[in-house]
């Protein structure tokens, strides 16, 4: 069975997927068919984006998707254009007018990735507390130092050794 589901890309602590077509039987990262979108939910919002005549072909084969997949196909309007697909309109207009909608969508969203959640994330307050203690250290003004005076050096080092004793 064919399934549309989501594969884990991106280091540790940055995921981001791809969405693929793949038999259900293979793992998560594993073997794919084809890859028809990418999700990367670091962005704010979120960034989905389908290949959506793809999309639209694998679901009529009878590829399901995931709980996942299913929710970004609601998302991105998918789901409803399939619907429309099935009642007899033309692939060619839904593929036109969800490039449209993408092409909009997109043009909201900012590429900043969330970096504020990540910043706090695991940090202990004793971590915190020592990191205000060091800025506080640097914004704080330098104290004045005090001219040292200089000892005199020894003529003879033997003298200064026995001087010494």
């Amino acid at each position: 069975m064919l399934r549309i589901r989501l594969r884990r890309v991106g280091s540790k602590g940055q995921p981001s997927y791809r969405i693929v077509v793949a038999d259900s039987r293979s793992p998560r990262d594993g073997r794919f068919i084809e890859k028809i979108g990418f999700y990367n939910p670091r962005t704010e919002p979120a960034t989905v984006e389908f290949d959506e005549g793809r999309t639209l072909y694998w679901l009529s084969q009878g590829a399901k998707p995931s709980d996942a997949v299913d929710r970004m196909l609601g998302w991105s309007g998918t789901a409803e254009r399939y619907k429309r697909l099935h009642a007899g309109e033309a692939l060619d207009a839904l593929v036109e007018e969800a490039a449209e909608a993408n092409r909009s969508r997109l043009s909201q969203v900012s590429q900043r990735t969330r970096r504020d959640d990540l910043a706090t994330k695991g940090v202990s307050k004793r971590a915190k507390a020592k990191t205000a203690k060091s800025e506080e250290a640097i914004s704080a003004p330098a104290p004045a130092e005090e001219p040292v005076e200089e000892a005199e050096p020894a003529a003879d080092p033997i003298e200064a050794a026995e001087a010494a004793e």
